[in-house]
């Protein structure tokens, strides 16, 4: 039996990589355009036949190409790279140091890094461990209802989720965005200790623990995607 690929390639200047999945509750063919970092996902049902999967994938090439235009292209992060911390950029500068560090608007990195975006991650990972923490003991502290452990991922669908057992998990590029915006997420996640839904019970809770997340709400919503243009890896 012939196994499907994981992804195609749409023709064009240039050409697109395509994701290809098999979903047993797809009933016809569906494209999905990740608002996070542009990548494209074409849904096929169970035994849809995978060729015409391609046709609708190729007849829908200019509406693919129209939506990727408005997504920002991708910064790789070297030497004199503008990186957001804290909601402000910071050039990426080779100095006498033995870490990564902030310094006077700059992210300082050891001058013999042969990867100075790999460098500047990991400092964006730990001060968002720190900064992540932070916030999560404050607003559960004044819920009044302690979590069991944090974790950070590099997500792309969501920025922070709290599951049934008390656990939150959080996107660490929190970091880049501005300080009352991870406070935001923070106090978002930790509402859930008290109501595992979005109902308006929650909401009020999320107003109680921070009363102008509306604003950071709606920054995450225009401006969140933008955190994904970075690449850190070679």
């Amino acid at each position: 039996m012939r196994t499907d690929p994981k992804s195609t390639f749409l023709p064009g200047d240039p050409p697109l990589e395509i994701r290809l999945r098999r979903s047993g509750r797809a009933r016809r063919y569906s494209l999905r355009i990740s608002q996070l970092d542009g990548r494209v996902t074409l849904t096929l049902p169970p035994r849809a036949p995978l060729d015409d999967g391609l046709a609708f994938l190729n007849e829908k090439a200019d509406w693919i190409r129209g939506h990727l235009k408005a997504h920002p292209d991708q910064v790789h992060v070297d030497f004199g790279t503008r990186v957001p911390f804290e909601g402000t950029l910071h050039a990426v500068m080779p100095d006498q140091v033995r870490s990564a560090r902030v310094e006077d608007g700059e992210i300082l990195v050891p001058v013999s890094a042969s990867r100075p975006g790999k460098r500047v991650e990991a400092f964006l990972k730990l001060a968002a461990r720190d900064r992540l923490a932070a916030a999560s003991d404050k607003y559960a502290a004044m819920l009044g209802r302690p979590y069991c452990k944090l974790t950070l991922r590099d997500t792309r669908s969501r920025w922070g989720s709290c599951s049934s057992t008390g656990n939150l998990s959080y996107s660490w590029r929190l970091i880049m965005a501005p300080c009352e915006v991870l406070d935001y997420v923070a106090a978002h996640e930790v509402a859930h200790l008290q109501e595992m839904n979005h109902s308006a019970a929650f909401w009020a809770v999320v107003e109680r623990l921070c009363p102008d997340y509306a604003v950071h709400r709606r920054w995450l919503h225009e401006q969140g995607a933008g955190l994904h243009r970075w690449r850190f890896a070679d």
